[in-house]
């Protein structure tokens, strides 16, 4: 008989709903009743109005934002584009090899410098210490200097929750970034009430100071939070870890993230022989004046690192690739040169931009609001007059196949056809992108805010919203 409840409810409300467009359907579930939902779908071909329900007004998007961000990029970069870290040396070489003088790494923004998401570890350290050893420098009388001074000192955006800031999710935006900007915090917990030890980090973190607050408890999900300023090398971690477990790992960000690197740099240099005298640093540097580049480290092409931020949801490489932006009109990546760039961008397509409230790339601000109308219209701008667009249609996740869409629409008949990007913190669910059945293709956003249940709940009634739609 229980087996039998959850048929007859679900009989049960498609008869209460039978007769209903599929717009009145969403809005009078139960779920939805006192929620805010803005939504769109709109025939590609046509341009006919398939389901429409307060267009026009702007709601939070979560990382649906990001579809934004990766469109603006791929339009003003270009999709074969790729981020430079450059190692440079200023100073003399005498006879015997010694640089009188620093080596310098002057950082691009890349995001991806051993991001464990694509490739990870060193592994690209061993050629900048050759490219030093073929300038003929055998020695270096000054020490390796973390420049990030392309971008601004800002670290962190302004405009997300403290609860936020310090954890792995939301870690710092620096024209040097490395290792995810991330470390894993490995634990050991005892019996319910203790207190867990911080056992060690990965990397290691000699600098950082981990003040514990954490209490261990019968749980069986992640209850962890880091709190802490950018470059400061004190974090606090609060809730709660697992009882009796040997390695419980938690993730929080790397404070200075340059100068990590440029330690595991220097350390690489010793290995090799090449003495350093004296021990890294961090600086930013706007002039470069008197120096020289030895090596030029690239990124993936764009398109790659766009199909990472798209696919996965990457806040690190999302708000890495919108700072950059800024430099279009700038010498020095800033937040608000990014926004700038960004809306000028947009207004100038037509797009309805007194509709987009953006205040960071990843879509991680609570202050972001945007509307369905311009989501719709960026999507139709990307599939039909962007010479970047099959870039970007490849980037989005697939229903029921990949990324964060795996588990949306799987085993219905739009699995398969719908590539869209999703967006989902507290209280939001939000879906944009393009829907391609067998005889017809859709443009289509929906956002919904303060819905009511559990989000899979939420995501249960967009998925019958948008098979009603295309079986009208």
């Amino acid at each position: 008989m229980r087996r039998l409840i959850p048929i007859i409810l679900y009989v049960c409300l498609s008869l209460g709903v039978a007769g209903m467009t599929p717009v009145e359907a969403l809005c009078n579930d139960p779920l939805m009743r006192n929620a805010n939902i803005g939504l769109l779908v709109r025939d590609a071909a046509t341009g006919e109005v398939v389901a429409e329900w307060n267009a026009n007004k702007s709601f939070t998007p979560a990382s649906t934002m990001k579809i934004v961000t990766t469109a603006t990029a791929l339009e003003l970069l270009g999709p074969d584009f790729r981020f430079e870290t450059q190692v440079q040396a200023a100073g003399e070489v005498d006879s015997a090899g010694v640089l009188h003088g620093n080596l310098y790494i002057r950082g691009g923004g890349d995001p991806t410098l051993g991001s464990l998401k694509v490739m990870g570890g060193r592994g690209f350290l061993p050629y900048w210490v050759n490219a030093v050893k073929r300038a003929g420098i055998r020695a270096v009388d000054g020490c390796v200097v973390a420049d990030d001074g392309l971008f601004d000192l800002e670290g962190v955006n302004p405009y997300w929750s403290w609860e936020d800031i310090g954890n792995y999710y939301a870690p710092g935006i620096y024209a040097l970034s490395y290792n995810d900007n991330t470390a894993c915090v490995h634990f050991y917990s005892g019996g319910v009430g203790t207190k867990p030890e911080v056992t060690y980090t990965v990397p290691e973190l000699p600098d950082v100071t981990i003040h514990n607050h954490l209490r261990s408890s019968p749980i069986g999900n992640d209850s962890v939070w880091f709190y802490g300023a950018p470059r400061s090398n004190e974090r606090h971690v609060y809730g709660e870890a697992p009882v009796n477990c040997g390695d419980y790992i938690a993730k929080m960000d790397i404070p200075n993230p340059g100068l990590l690197l440029a330690r595991h740099f220097h350390d690489e240099l010793l290995e090799a022989g090449v003495a350093v005298a004296y021990p890294p640093v961090s600086e930013a540097h706007v002039d470069t004046a008197g120096r020289r580049t030895l090596y030029v480290h690239r990124s993936m092409p764009l398109r790659d690192i766009v199909q990472v931020i798209n696919e996965r949801s990457n806040n690190h490489y999302a708000e890495h690739v919108f700072r950059y932006l800024a430099l279009q009109d700038e010498p020095v990546a800033t937040l608000q040169g990014a926004l700038r760039v960004v809306r000028r961008h947009w207004a100038e397509r037509g797009l309805p931009v007194e509709q987009l409230y953006m205040y960071d790339g990843s879509g991680l601000a609570r202050a972001d609001a945007v509307s369905a109308e311009f989501f719709v219209a960026l999507l139709d701008y990307m599939r039909t007059r962007s010479e970047a667009g099959d870039d970007f249609f490849r980037s989005l996740p697939v229903a029921g196949r990949s990324g964060t869409l795996a588990g949306v629409l799987r085993g219905t008949s739009l699995q398969g056809r719908v590539h869209a990007k999703s967006g989902s913190i507290t209280g939001v669910r939000a879906y944009a992108g393009y829907i391609d059945t067998a005889g017809k293709s859709y443009t289509f956003a929906i956002i919904i805010n303060h819905y009511a249940g559990k989000p899979r709940a939420a995501i249960r009634a967009i998925e019958h919203f948008l098979l009603a739609c295309v079986q009208k």
